[in-house]
């Protein structure tokens, strides 16, 4: 089963090629893929199980049942997949350049659905389910320029896929109470507690999936997708997939008391709704469409049902109603093309013309009004037969079955009249004879069903170990049980609808249906989801950064105090303000910082006091022993500060009037609020620790695994490298962005990179590029030194990068000191020392370092080990004498270049760039300038 899904998916990859270069034949090609999985499935019968490993860790596996049901369901999704690829071939026009990505849509979609009805495991089943989804929409906005077919595949999606979630909440519910998500171990127990409310669930995937009322609106919208997706998707596979459901879980489930009732009840009223509103169509593919949707019904009925005989007579119908529908449609599609119109009243004579297609349709609508000997009455007839016995309500449903049935009858007879009659008034509408290969596939289905009924003695016996699932005594699927109730309904059931259709016939008009339409409900839903939409977006995005912040504090505030306050919190039983005094004044001094922060009027003021916090959190660190977290939060807080103050160069020195002192007021109190609750959140969730932090064991594994005493910093690079390997991406990236947007002028990376070769520096001059104009407008004291620190501080980030692993540092330390370094260069001399000092593109250094620590993880795969994981190499040189080394250090060699990199970028973006930009815009004024006293004339 697992190398028929592969195979699937592999010709769904392969499809947009070869049609490509074989045209429309590729085609043929690919139908022997799903047509050899047909002949696999016949020649392999159910049961059949498989397991193959998926994610061990979470107990998931790819495991695979092949029961009576599935073996069923296959047949037909693959049997009927292959033969709707031969018309396809027909049907496009060739070189139609959209065939490719409909084939491989169209494969992966069969994928999708061969996988749902062989999965075993329910969260596998349920991705499935969601890919059927996915494709489906894309086949159904096959054409993308239609905006009818976009917003059907979008009401599919939208549907299909909340059905789908609540489906997926059922499923958890369900795994979770039996202690497996096996389905095959789940039946075979007692029903799990809490099985009503997860059989609800189910349920609500199940009919909207198959277009159940009140779901049922989506389905004759989706008609707006090509007639061979139509053929395959809404009447032989994806709209099965929820009646197929039904059937596989029904002997399990209709133990809890909501299933029966609910999937009988709905499946009434949509076998009624929708042969009423087939009845008032006018185009034979919405005709068609609206008794796909009653004959789910009447499928949901016979499942829903879950007895013996019901069940038997679900599963021939499933069938018998993926044969002829499938049928029908292909033949509407070849009136569609050959006579350029689907309107039963422009319509007429098509029969004496084309007699064959006529023929075909004809032993279709039989089947589907249930005319013996075809398949349609063999599952008919078994349904009645299911009803005949029971109780008030069971005849009730009954009655409800031959009503539906009746309607069926009679739009069936409506589209043999609307697509081939002769019809008095109407001209006969240009015919261009289709060739047999065109009419081949609906021929072959039709005839296969009436195979399928010749053979009821044949489908009972391959059918019946499904039946016995559900226990009890009952009918066998014949075609002949002999004169009884079941064939006198049949009998009725022709004569009512053929009324039914000739009143109509002879000018009543059928009246509408006085029920409120679904879609209506659905498109007013939207509409107020999308208004609401609106409107909390204008509320709370309003394009000002406080604003924004301001709403996103405000919910963290109500969300975590309602936690806090009444979620039944166990709040630690002491509290422990300090260790030392000293974390006391530390404190108090950060507060301090805070408020003052919060009441300056001046911006780099206001950045100055946030850094005295952010140093005092780095002095917190020290006093609790952590000199590592201290390292790294003083060299960040530094180097957010040099950023900051290249930013603020550009703004104003004071902050605006505003805002107000009342706005001030509510904003320090949602500051003060904010902190309380954080912090209330952070000391209820370490006091409520029960286990034993997992870092408790890493001191060991820290030297043995790792080869390094400095826990913090073997972690990062090595027990937890791909930690880091996430967290150095997002930088590369994060730098990419920012550089993006400041280079946004054309030609400004260019002129970036060339100014960044070096240049000869002056004889007697302490910085390499001393002659330009911003390094002469800077002290030379600070020239001096930051020429006599940089290579100190560069040999002092080069110690930090290759003692992290046994002392304090580490690549992120160390790249931040360098990146310091070069900042004391860029403060001195401008953007031309800085690029003097490093003749290097930023973005080659972030890509390098990337690929360094990549390269680190590849090379240890390549020698046999795990991704990532790290060697212990031990030398004896000469002089140095013993050498023990981590492989790992190559990975921070990587990380040491991207925050290098990272700070070069801040400075020749926020600093270098913006300088650029600000003497460009002071040239162009003083340009104006100029222009404006130039007297005139």
């Amino acid at each position: 089963m697992l190398a028929v899904l592969v195979l699937h998916a592999v010709a769904a990859l392969l499809a947009p090629f070869l049609v490509r270069g074989l045209g429309n034949r590729a085609l043929y090609l690919l139908a022997l893929v799903p047509g050899g999985t047909f002949v696999w499935a016949l020649l392999h019968r159910a049961p059949m199980s498989e397991t193959y490993p998926w994610v061990p860790h979470l107990g998931m596996d790819l495991a695979l049942h092949l029961g009576t049901l599935s073996w069923l369901m296959l047949l037909v999704v693959s049997g009927i997949g292959a033969v709707v690829l031969v018309y396809c071939v027909r049907y496009f026009d060739r070189g139609d350049e959209s065939l490719g990505r409909f084939a491989g849509v169209f494969l992966g979609f069969a994928t999708a659905m061969t996988g749902l009805v062989v999965s075993d495991d329910l969260l596998l089943l349920y991705v499935f389910w969601e890919l059927t989804t996915v494709f489906s929409y894309l086949l159904i906005g096959h054409k993308g320029q239609q905006a009818a077919g976009r917003r059907a595949a979008m009401q599919a999606l939208v549907v299909t896929t909340a059905g789908g979630l609540a489906m997926l909440v059922g499923f958890v519910m369900l795994g979770h109470g039996a202690g497996t998500y096996r389905w095959s171990e789940i039946a075979a127990g007692p029903l799990p507690e809490g099985s009503a409310v997860a059989a609800v669930l189910i349920l609500a995937g199940a009919l909207s999936k198959s277009a159940i009322w009140p779901f049922s609106f989506w389905l004759p919208a989706a008609m707006a997708a090509p007639t061979p997706a139509s053929a395959y998707l809404h009447a032989a596979s994806m709209v099965k997939a929820g009646v197929f459901l039904l059937g596989l879980m029904g002997p399990l489930l209709a133990q809890a008391a909501p299933w029966r009732p609910v999937a009988v009840v709905a499946g009434v009223v949509t076998l009624l709704l929708g042969g009423w509103a087939a009845m008032r169509q006018n185009d034979i593919k919405l005709l068609l469409a609206y008794g796909t949707v009653s004959q789910l019904g009447l499928l949901t009925v016979a499942f829903g049902a879950a007895g013996r005989t019901a069940a038997l007579a679900g599963a021939a119908l499933l069938l018998a109603h993926a044969l002829f529908k499938a049928a029908l449609f292909l033949v509407v599609g070849i009136i569609d093309r050959r006579a350029g119109t689907r309107d039963l009243r422009e319509l007429s004579g098509l029969a004496r013309r084309t007699p064959v297609l006529a023929a075909i349709a004809g032993l279709a609508v039989a089947s589907m009004a249930g005319v013996p000997p075809l398949a349609g009455f063999v599952g008919k007839e078994s349904l009645f037969a299911a009803f005949e016995h029971g109780g008030t309500t069971d005849r009730l449903v009954l009655i409800a079955l031959v009503a539906g049935s009746a309607l069926t009858v009679a739009y069936g007879l409506r589209f043999l009249w609307g697509a081939f009659a002769v019809k008095p008034g109407v001209p006969e509408v240009a015919w261009k004879k289709p060739g047999r290969a065109f009419v081949a596939p609906a021929g072959l289905l039709s005839v296969a069903g009436l195979a399928a009924g010749l053979g009821a003695s044949w489908l009972d016996r391959v059918l019946t170990p499904y039946g016995e699932m559900f226990g009890g005594e009952g009918e066998h699927l014949a075609l002949w049980h002999g004169f009884g109730l079941p064939l006198l309904l049949s009998a009725a059931v022709l004569a009512i609808g053929g009324i039914v259709f000739a009143t109509q016939l002879h000018g009543r008009p059928w009246p509408r249906q006085r029920i409120p339409q679904a879609e209506s409900v659905y498109m007013r839903l939207m509409s107020a989801v999308d208004r609401a939409a609106v409107e909390v977006t204008g509320a709370t995005q309003r394009g000002s950064l406080p604003f924004s912040l301001g709403i996103i504090l405000v919910v963290l505030v109500i969300l975590g105090s309602s936690t806090l306050l009444l979620g039944g919190v166990n709040w630690p039983a002491g509290i422990r303000l300090w260790d030392t005094p000293l974390q006391l004044v530390v404190g108090v001094a950060v507060v301090a910082s805070a408020l003052v922060a919060a009441r300056s009027r001046r911006r780099l003021t206001a950045m100055i006091l946030v850094g005295v916090c952010g140093y005092g959190i780095a002095v917190l660190f020290v006093l609790h022993g952590a000199p590592d977290l201290a390292l790294t939060q003083f060299l960040v807080e530094t180097v957010t500060i040099v950023m900051f103050v290249l930013v603020l160069r550009r703004l104003p020195i004071r902050f605006s009037a505003r805002p107000l002192r009342g706005s001030r007021m509510i904003r320090n109190v949602l500051a003060v609020a904010t902190g309380l609750v954080t912090s209330a959140m952070a000391y209820v969730a370490v006091g409520g620790r029960t286990a034993t932090p997992i870092s408790a064991d890493f001191a060991e594994p820290a030297v043995s695994y790792g080869g390094g005493h400095n826990i913090v910093n073997v972690a990062l690079v090595d027990i937890r490298a791909w930690d880091t390997m996430g967290e150095i991406s997002v930088l590369v990236v994060a730098a990419t962005g920012v550089a993006s947007l400041i280079f946004r002028r054309s030609g400004a990376l260019q002129r970036r990179r060339a100014e960044q070769g070096t240049q000869p520096a002056r004889t007697g001059s302490w910085m390499r590029a001393a002659d330009n104009p911003e390094a002469r407008r800077q002290s030379i004291i600070l020239q001096v030194v930051a020429r006599l620190l940089f290579h100190t501080i560069v040999l002092f980030s080069l110690y930090l990068l290759f003692s992290g692993h046994n002392a304090p540092g580490g690549g992120f330390a160390g790249g931040l000191v360098a990146g310091l370094a070069l900042t004391t260069r860029y403060l001195a001399g401008g953007r031309r020392e800085l690029n003097a000092a490093a003749p290097v593109d930023a973005g080659l250094l972030l890509g390098a370092g990337l690929l360094v620590a990549v390269g680190t993880g590849a090379v240890a795969m390549v020698a046999g080990g795990q991704v990532l994981q790290s060697a212990l190499l031990d030398f004896h040189l000469p002089v140095v004498g013993h050498l023990h080394f981590a492989t790992s250090a190559f990975f921070d060699v990587g990380v040491y270049l991207i925050v290098v990199a990272l700070v070069l970028e801040i400075l020749r973006s926020l600093g270098a760039e913006l300088d650029r930009q600000h003497d460009a815009a002071t040239r162009e004024e003083k340009r104006a300038l100029e222009k404006q006293k130039e007297p005139v004339g």
